[in-house]
């Protein structure tokens, strides 16, 4: 496990297009969800940074969902080194965790690329123009430190964006396991200093 931290997109950065396959066999794309706020999250099933939020995201995805986010998580792990995160393991993750949000594969990775995401969980929330108004944790709480996980830090920027209030620039990056890169793929902003 490589504890990675995020990327930070910039602010304001035009959400990148998708079009991948749900765990139900249907295909989503960005388009279909034009005019609403948008959370994409980055995240795996294997991984225990994901693990340890797993009900917290599925009580999120319920509550905020319902408010009228649309939220979508996407798998971009290599499933040949980590088959645990390949499509069927996703379809019996999502009955497993009530996950009520789609949940896409990647199987080529480019949407993670596209979206510079670097770890699991990476969470990037759009407004309903989908320009990226929050990047970083859903809170403080990470395996082991005893904080509690609340999700304050999303909820605040979710429940801004809903409220059509301006999101705090005051955002601190995501903290989890790195993206299991297929060998070869690794994109460039995710190389160390020096190497590639």
């Amino acid at each position: 496990m490589v504890k990675t931290a995020s990327t930070m997109l910039p602010l304001g950065t035009q959400a990148p297009e998708f079009s991948l396959q749900n765990v139900d066999g249907t295909t989503v794309s960005r388009a279909d969800f034009a005019g609403k706020p948008l959370l994409v999250i980055f995240m795996c099933n294997h991984c225990p940074f994901v693990v340890h939020l797993r009900e917290a995201l599925a009580a999120f995805g319920t509550e905020y969902g319902a408010k009228g986010l649309a939220i979508v998580g996407v798998s971009s792990n290599d499933v040949e080194k980590y088959p645990q995160d390949g499509p069927e393991a996703m379809k019996e993750e999502v009955a497993s965790a009530g996950y009520t949000f789609a949940y896409l594969f990647d199987a080529d990775q480019s949407v993670a690329k596209a979206y510079r995401a670097a770890c699991t969980p990476d969470f990037f929330l759009f407004d309903a123009d989908h320009a990226l108004v929050y990047r970083g944790q859903f809170d403080s709480s990470r395996p082991g430190n005893e904080v509690e996980v609340t999700g304050e830090d999303l909820r605040a920027a979710a429940d801004a964006v809903l409220n059509g209030e301006e999101v705090s620039a005051d955002q601190k990056p995501g903290l989890g396991c790195n993206i299991k890169w297929i060998p070869g793929m690794e994109p460039e902003y995710f190389l160390p200093e020096g190497i590639g």
